[in-house]
């Protein structure tokens, strides 16, 4: 059984931050999530929200709010946000709209998105924009989504799961083993038929979810941590007496330490982050601490939260141009740091509140031994530092532009780094574009034609605005080095900017206003297909306060094997920010079903058949009807113990 601690009041935990921190004020935070890029296979390109540029994408690269990916011929691409995942096709155009806590919104303008969601909380949206229409995720789920090359028709298929598409001021379902075919974008038209079977494709996104669901590292950490299955097949558990549950990687070259090899690039609103080289560099690295355990180096995950906190780096950094000068590089600044061990806090240099920093310590800080109201990150006597080889030393050329820090390493010796003094958790050194690209090196890529990339994507929900332009901020953060802008800041750059992609290419599904009485502008093709719903613009509505209130996240169950306990630390859950009023998504998920025989070959036209009416998503303040069987059960949180248990196995997939 795993125990829920319980936790301090916030003002109690960090009364005492730095004067940049954001008090009590959540809404200065950024998200607690990203979207990993786990998996790259051929030509992926990637440009980040703020620069106009392509670069070379780049493994474990934190997607966020802005930014855009390609896929060419024979490519393939897979992006995780907590526990669903993400995956692209050959000759997809993608990019993240919005990416927040509670919402994902997605634009889809050329290609094929595969889509796992797991878990679908009452608060979250999940919505996919396309050409034709928006495509709303309403249902943990499998759901395939395709865009033509031209933008003038898009498919929708739902493996198990229930999809929303709306355009034209209308709406139609679209639920378990059916495909939508939109065809149009001013005045579009749709058909509903029985979908076929997975091709080859949807057969490999069947493979990595079923590595995924049968992760072992689940047992140890929660599934919302990004990149937790890629744990099992690159090191082992083991268990610490002093650490609880650790994982240890498996062997590798001599010398190796964290953070040491991979290189830095700069992600806003976050900083300074870092982007490991292997497979497998993901969640130790931005989640948890390190320690110094048996003549190596081991991860501790820590406590079990719901939802854990990203953070781009869990590191100290220590020198200034004083110890520069000690080591005899003058002219010549360093830049050296290292990890984080448990019950060391993490306090970021972005703008946050006192709310994000219990959050994003909680897991592996035991508040009620430290004293946090006198916490001086310069202060602390950190365990790691004293560890053998655990401080990383390079240029401040190489850590600026991108460079492999492992090929780049600068030997100091040890009476020298011990007279380094702590300088923060983030360098003190201003960003420049090789570090918003993540590149040491800017060549021509792949990527998508310009009528690919400006096409107009239908959206339900108003996505926020672009990122400001790096090239705008960049003259504002040489001012303050190492810190990323604050919203006031980045308002009136916003202000003093002409829009760079005007509206991001978007329309409304909903038009602001519709003549009384006017017929759906979105029509069936043909007798016997459901009709949509006609929509009405959602009343404008007042921002929600952020609150301190935990939300209960419905999590699925999990059987473990026989003869393995579960090996977790106490479950600790933090409370999570607000989502911003939106309309409510049914809780209730529909059961799995048997799927149909893997076909060997996509056929993007299939066969015609009567299609049964769509089940209507109930409106808010309507009754609901009585809950299907869920595709996946819903792990219930109760307030001393939680059960695990292992999901079921989906009806048709054939075992590893």
């Amino acid at each position: 059984m795993l125990r829920i601690a319980r936790m301090l009041p916030t003002a109690v935990l960090f009364a005492a931050l730095p004067a940049f921190q954001g008090g009590d004020r959540p809404d200065v935070d950024p998200p607690s999530r990203v979207g990993r890029l786990s998996f790259l296979g051929a030509s992926v390109s990637f440009r980040p929200g703020d620069a106009n540029d392509w670069t070379t994408a780049t493994i474990n690269y934190p997607l966020h709010g802005g930014d855009h990916l390609w896929t060419d011929v024979d490519a393939r691409a897979e992006v995780m946000v907590g526990s669903t995942a993400l995956r692209l096709a050959p000759q997809t155009a993608f990019g993240f709209l919005a990416l927040d806590d509670h919402t994902t919104q997605v634009r889809l303008s050329q290609g094929s998105l595969s889509v796992r969601v797991r878990s679908l909380g009452d608060s979250d949206s999940f919505e996919i924009d396309t050409p034709n229409g928006a495509v709303s995720l309403l249902r943990s789920g499998s759901y395939r989504v395709d865009v033509d090359s031209t933008g003038d028709t898009a498919r929708v298929t739902v493996r198990y799961g229930e999809a929303e598409v709306t355009a034209a001021g209308s709406a139609f379902s679209v639920t378990r083993d059916q495909v939508a075919t939109v065809s149009g974008t001013e005045s579009p038209s749709y058909d509903i038929q029985d979908a076929l079977p997975p091709n080859v494709w949807e057969q490999w996104c069947d493979a990595r979810d079923r590595r995924w669901d049968d992760a072992r590292s689940a047992r140890y950490v929660s599934r919302e941590t990004i990149g937790y299955e890629d744990l099992d097949d690159n090191g082992d558990w083991r268990d610490t007496p002093d650490y609880g549950p650790v994982w240890v990687p498996h062997p590798m070259i001599a010398g190796w330490a964290p953070y040491r090899y991979g290189h830095w690039a700069w992600v806003e609103p976050w900083g300074w982050t870092w982007l490991d080289d292997a497979p497998w560099g993901f969640a130790p690295f931005h989640y948890g601490r390190w320690v110094y355990w048996r003549d190596g180096w081991a991860w501790v995950p820590g406590r079990v939260v719901e939802r854990p906190v990203y953070a781009p780096a869990l590191v100290v950094f220590v020198g200034g141009r004083n110890w520069s000068l000690a080591i005899g590089s003058a002219g010549r600044p360093r830049v050296a740091w290292f990890p984080l061990a448990p019950d060391e806090p993490y306090v970021p240099a972005y703008h946050v509140s006192n709310t994000y920093i219990r959050n994003v310590n909680v897991t592996n800080v035991n508040v009620t031994n430290i004293n946090v109201t006198n916490v001086n990150v310069t202060n602390i006597h950190y365990r790691n530092r004293a560890a053998p080889g655990a401080v990383t030393v390079v240029s401040q050329q190489t850590f600026v532009e991108s460079r492999p820090v492992g090929h780049s390493l600068i030997v100091v010796p040890r009476e020298r780094i011990e007279q380094a003094t702590v300088v923060g958790t983030t360098a003190q050194v201003a960003p420049g574009r090789r570090s918003v690209l993540a590149q040491p090196e800017i060549v021509p890529v792949r990527q998508p034609q310009a009528v690919v990339t400006t096409r107009t994507v239908v959206v339900r929900r108003a996505p926020p605005p672009p990122p400001v332009p790096f090239i705008v901020r960049q003259q504002a953060l040489r001012a303050q080095p190492g810190r990323p802008l604050d919203a006031a800041a980045l308002a009136s750059l916003r202000a003093r900017t002409p829009a760079a992609r005007p509206d991001m290419y978007v329309r409304p599904a909903i038009p602001a206003a519709t003549a009384p009485g006017a017929a759906p502008a979105l029509r069936p093709t043909r007798e016997g297909v459901a009709p949509t719903r006609i929509e009405r613009p959602a009343p404008v509505a007042e921002p929600t306060p952020r609150t301190e209130r935990p939300e209960r996240r419905g999590r699925p169950e999990r059987r473990e094997p026989p003869g393995q306990a579960d090996r977790r630390p106490p479950m600790v859950t933090p409370p999570e920010r607000a989502a911003p009023a939106e309309r409510a998504v049914p809780a209730e998920r529909p059961g799995r079903g048997e799927r149909r025989a893997p076909g060997a070959e996509p056929a993007p036209a299939p066969t015609a058949s009567p299609a049964q009416p769509a089940e209507r998503r109930p409106r808010q303040g309507e009754r609901r009807p009585a809950a299907e069987p869920r595709p996946e059960k819903q792990r219930k949180v109760e307030k001393d113990t939680v059960k695990e248990r292992r999901p079921q196995e989906e009806g048709g997939r054939t075992p590893d």
